[in-house]
């Protein structure tokens, strides 16, 4: 499966206006044209950051998608609204699955759900050289497992060419990206992981994500 993982950068206050329309207009919209809309989240770190996540079969399935999906009468109709919400939307990471490791998807709650879940997901970004992914599988997971942070969706880099340049993607890197969930924020926990520190080319990141009402990651 390939993945995009987008950060928008809102303007001030105007987060949860988008969420709104997004959750609306935009999760169906999307997925009659081929796509899923994985997940969508408020980073509780970053209170004008909206996170989300959509997978797509394969690349060329991504192309007609998002062409059908930005070229429809759904985002034509709604595009203005939305865009006075953004100062930035290219902060992309171009993604594939590693292995059998998808991240999770429930059933979604119906328009105009307002409660989110109680759940709490952590993404952590490490920038690496190839073949990291097996040495996570082979030294991390196991101590991931152990510790009660099992991961629940494993991510790489997908370096094929953006065959749909209308939107861009971050290029240059190669990232890999593991998920964590959490029944609730309390019970988040981060587990010391000294064996990835040489492996790293870059300082990690970790993404805190709370599920917005209608995300399918609960």
């Amino acid at each position: 499966m390939i993945y995009e993982l987008r950060r928008y950068t809102m303007r001030p206050g105007r987060r949860d206006t988008l969420i709104e329309l997004f959750e609306r207009e935009f999760v169906e919209g999307q997925e009659a044209t081929g796509m899923r809309v994985t997940g969508s989240f408020r980073n509780p770190d970053a209170p004008d950051m909206f996170p989300w996540l959509r997978a797509f079969a394969d690349m060329p399935t991504r192309r007609a998608a998002l062409h059908a999906f930005y070229s429809g009468p759904v985002w034509l109709a709604n595009r203005d609204a939305a865009n006075a919400t953004l100062i930035d939307s290219d902060d992309v990471l171009l993604l594939h699955s590693v292995g059998s490791a998808e991240p999770p998807a429930w059933e979604r709650p119906p328009v105009g759900a307002a409660e989110p879940p109680s759940s709490l997901y952590v993404a952590t970004i490490y920038h690496v050289e190839d073949g990291f992914a097996a040495f996570f599988a082979r030294e991390a997971v196991p101590a991931l497992t152990e510790a009660g942070v099992p991961p629940i969706g494993c991510l790489e880099s997908e370096h094929s060419p953006n065959d749909y340049p209308r939107l861009p993607v971050r290029t240059g890197e190669n990232v890999f990206v593991w998920f964590a969930r959490f029944e609730t924020a309390e019970e988040e926990r981060e587990v010391d992981l000294p064996m990835l520190k040489p492996r790293l080319t870059a300082a990690p990141e970790r993404l805190r994500l709370r599920p917005t009402a209608r995300s399918a990651m609960r």
